[in-house]
Parts: structure tokens; sequence; C-alpha cells
């Protein structure tokens, strides 16, 4: 019983020292990706994978007003962790520093948007897309952990959650993508025309 509260309460405190102005910023650049018809891509390893998967079916899915309306507005979003097949060839033919660097190189363009989901912040493939994506004038934006590692210094904005846990920094790395999914949603259910 005693971990269990424990866990909760290092939870509890972790969420407080999340700062609300960096969530704020990253909410307002992804909309403003959506006003601008940009392209979104997320990326992760491991549990960031899977994150980067729900994420983009969050933003994608999960933002729609009226599903079946062909007229409404949609957010481009791409999680480049789902193209086993693509991910696969990459990391044999190249090296698995390579899997992200490559497939942006195939489709991000200025103005559109990275999204680097990492407890370390030091993993080879991550840095590598984000030097990618910041050669081709795209805006970079990190959920960290830990103490941001490298990739911290490389990003336009992020969102750090102050803890040396893997397991918490993936519990509320998951309370930030819905929590900006649902903020986007309610942003776009209070536009006049969409």
């Amino acid at each position: 019983m005693e971990f269990i509260k424990n866990y909760f309460e290092k939870l509890k405190n972790t969420i407080d020292k999340i700062s609300i102005q960096d969530i704020k910023k990253v909410t307002s650049i992804l909309y403003d990706a959506y006003k601008k018809n940009k392209q979104i891509f997320i990326i992760g390893n491991g549990g960031s994978a899977s994150l980067a998967s729900h994420f983009a079916c969050d933003l994608s899915k999960g933002t729609l007003q009226r599903v079946y309306d062909e007229k409404e507005k949609r957010f481009r979003v791409i999680s480049l962790t789902d193209n086993v097949a693509h991910l696969t060839a990459l990391g044999n033919d190249l090296g698995y520093d390579d899997i992200f660097s490559q497939q942006l190189r195939n489709l991000i363009n200025n103005g559109d948007i990275l999204i680097a989901i990492t407890g370390s912040g030091n993993s080879p493939n991550i840095l590598n897309a984000v030097d990618v994506a910041s050669k081709s004038d795209a805006v970079t934006i990190g959920f960290l952990g830990f103490d941001g590692g490298k990739l911290k210094d490389k990003l336009d904005h992020y969102i750090h959650v102050s803890s040396d846990h893997y397991g918490r920094i993936e519990d509320l790395h998951l309370v930030l993508t819905h929590l900006i999914s649902f903020y986007l949603a309610e942003m776009k259910k209070n536009e006049k025309n969409i």
C-alpha cells in the first residue's frame, strides 16, 4: 500500500512542476499549424513510439467535431513510428539512428512541425530527426524528461517533465498529449467557421 501512495504522491508533485505556459505555447503552435494546413510529424522510441501513434490518432480523429463532415478542416498529422516496413528497411540498410531522419527527408516542409517524445533526450535517431527538421525550417517541439538531455538545446519549444523515473515521465507525457488534444478540440469547437 505504501508503494502505491508513494508513486501517486511523486506523480502529483511532478505534475505541479510542469510549466502551464509551455503547454499553452505548444498548443498554440499546433493550432496555428492546423489553421495554416501544415503537417505535424511525431516520433519516439519504445513507450514513446506508442504514444506518438496515440497522439497522432487523438489529433487527427479526436479533435473532429463532425466526423462525417467532409468540409471540416482537419489536423494533418502522422506518426513516423507506424510504417513497420519503412522503419525496418531504414534500420536494416542504414542503421537505427536514421529511421526518422530519412523519413522526414521525404516529407517535411518549411513551417511543418516535428514533435519528439523522449524520456532521456539523448537518442541518436531523435537528435538526427530534429536536425533534419531544423534544416528544413520546420518547428521542433519536444516532450522531455530527466534533464532534457542533448535534445533540450536543439528544440524550438518543449514541455519538460522534471523526473528521473521513466514510468512517471511516460505517465505525464500521455496526460499532456490528452490535455493538448482536448484543448485543441475545444479551440476548434469555439471557431465560427470550421
